[in-house]
């Protein structure tokens, strides 16, 4: 396979760090890699491909060349929608991570395991969706395929690299101030992350609703192709570092017994169920960190509705929920 060169915008962010390492790991053909950041961040190396590369400040001549194939996105929304356009004027496939271009309605919102051909529909800029959405459409997607989904209730449980290294820092000197007994500082949360939950996450809006939650009705809505489904979430910061957990019920057009539930799942793309009750074996963030996979397990019957089920989806926000979605993009193109 004849080698590309691949741009990391945003490269020293976690969802940056964890694009260069999956690259890396999926032995992506890369011929020249570069990394473009902040000016804060010139000249700091991040060692790729077996060698140091050194990150170059991010401006409005960085894609004039017109060397770059593929252009990986994660330096926040509003530096995306400056620079994601300018990349595409000089033929660079770009994929981008942040929220800036998911509801254009001429930008492709992409899960290469639900709707990959949406891909090839691009003109020049590709979607990556929220974290919490990749996931839920992944483990829904099977069931969906036997029998459309009539409507979605979804509760996430998600951990603070969703919002970035500073929130990791923060829950993690917050934990050893608390430890400590010492007084305790919240800047990148509104209140106390360490041992304890946030049902907060995004602005509020009008409704009531956050923009977490208002985004995974919306791009449900469009990775879908079926803006019927009726769809509510309730989206929490929980005290965890990595992986995202989503407690899932569905209710769908005919009936779909659990059996049959897990049988679909296990044949789906991209998914591992861990289900045995008996035994105490489900998914757990803390098992899920590195790892490719969306894990589902707890299917039980909605004992309140006869069409109705239970399940609990959980991924690593970094990789599945950003980075690995990105990087299985690109490789539609290869």
């Amino acid at each position: 396979m004849s080698k590309i060169n691949v741009a990391v915008v945003g490269a020293t962010g976690a969802v940056g760090r964890e694009m260069i390492k999956t690259l890396e790991q999926r032995k992506f053909p890369v011929k020249n890699l570069r990394l473009l950041a902040s000016s804060r961040s010139k000249g700091l190396t991040i060692q790729a491909f077996g060698k140091d590369v050194e990150v170059e400040e991010l401006n409005k001549d960085s894609f004039n060349k017109k060397d770059i194939r593929i252009a990986l996105f994660s330096p926040g929304s509003k530096v995306s929608k400056i620079f994601a356009p300018l990349a595409a004027e000089n033929g660079v496939l770009v994929i981008d991570n942040t929220s800036a271009f998911r509801m254009m309605e001429e930008v492709p919102l992409v899960v290469p395991e639900v709707n990959p051909e949406d891909a090839k529909k691009h003109k020049g800029i590709i979607a990556n969706p929220n974290c919490s959405t990749i996931q839920m459409v992944v483990a829904l997607k099977p069931l969906y395929d036997h029998s459309r989904i009539r409507r979605i209730v979804v509760t996430t449980f998600q951990s603070v690299s969703g919002a970035g290294l500073k929130a990791m820092n923060e829950l993690r000197s917050q934990t050893e101030n608390y430890l400590k007994n010492e007084k305790i500082k919240a800047e990148k949360f509104p209140y106390q992350i360490a041992f304890n939950c946030l049902p907060h996450i995004g602005d509020f809006l009008e409704n009531g609703y956050t923009q977490e939650e208002e985004k995974m009705i919306k791009e449900t809505h469009k990775i879908m192709h079926d803006s019927e489904i009726k769809i509510t979430a309730t989206t929490v910061r929980v005290p965890v570092f990595i992986g995202h957990a989503e407690s899932v019920n569905i209710e769908t057009q005919e009936k779909i017994p659990v059996n049959k539930a897990i049988q679909l799942l296990k044949k789906g793309k991209g998914l591992k169920v861990i289900d045995n009750p008996e035994k105490s074996e489900y998914p757990l963030q803390i098992d899920c960190e590195g790892k490719d996979e969306v894990f589902v397990g707890r299917l039980r019957e909605d004992t309140s509705s006869e069409k109705g089920l239970n399940m609990w989806v959980v991924s690593d926000n970094l990789r599945k929920g950003a980075a690995l979605n990105a990087v299985q993009i690109a490789e539609l193109f290869l």
